[in-house]
């Protein structure tokens, strides 16, 4: 790689080692692959191998900590890999349902499991809807995907009675959940909170939408 291009992408922060722990060697190697070739692919904007690891890698590996052990979790819209690949690099004790309906980069997503050795993830090419009925998951995660109340719909069918929703959001997520009310009552949504994740690791905390879904137990 010119060292040019070298320059460009973000050096890793100290947080990595910590939020990735001994899965860190292969955040690392995924890391290098997408700041690399992502651009190029068409996974990251242009302004992205600069802010790589603050604002995409380490935005989604916050996310690890509200992971079940043993769980079935799907990722929507996986697109380049956040948060669902990261995820699964970072725990290997879940298993990962990547969701993606664009082919070019269902065959990144496949060629960065079998490039890192991922026993835990597979690639579903399609949309959220089109998996309706077809399964069931204990847990569903999205990143920039789509509004609450069009995510929500999207969503809500995927999860086992119980499941819950584990969504990265921005700073306008209390007013997303105002105008998802309708939605959120339709598909039984309960236990609504907003949590912020990274406090003491990263410069800007994460935000995250979380609840379940059907009875209560």
């Amino acid at each position: 790689m010119p060292v040019e291009q070298q320059a460009l992408i973000e050096a890793e922060p100290v947080a990595a080692a910590e939020l990735a722990g001994d899965r860190i060697g292969v955040l690392r190697d995924f890391a290098r692959d997408l700041g690399e070739r992502g651009e190029e692919l068409g996974l990251i904007g242009p302004l992205e191998p600069p802010r790589l690891w603050t604002r995409h890698l380490l935005n989604s590996a916050v996310l690890a900590p509200l992971v079940e052990s043993g769980a079935r979790v799907a990722d929507i819209g996986t697109g380049g890999g956040m948060p669902g690949l990261v995820l699964a690099i970072v725990r290997p004790d879940a298993r990962f349902l990547l969701i993606e309906p664009m082919e070019r980069r269902c065959a990144w997503l496949n060629s960065q499991i079998e490039r890192l050795g991922l026993e835990n993830v597979e690639v579903r090419r399609g949309r959220a809807e089109e998996f309706h009925g077809a399964f069931e998951v204990d847990q569903v995660t999205a990143r920039a995907v789509t509004a609450l109340r069009k995510l929500v719909p999207l969503t809500a069918p995927l999860l086992r009675d119980g499941g819950e929703m584990l969504f990265l959001k921005g700073t306008s997520v209390e007013e997303e959940i105002r105008t998802a009310e309708k939605a959120l009552r339709k598909h039984r949504v309960r236990d609504v909170a907003v949590e912020e994740l990274g406090a003491g690791l990263l410069a800007e905390t994460t935000r995250v939408f979380r609840a379940r879904v059907g009875s209560h137990g």
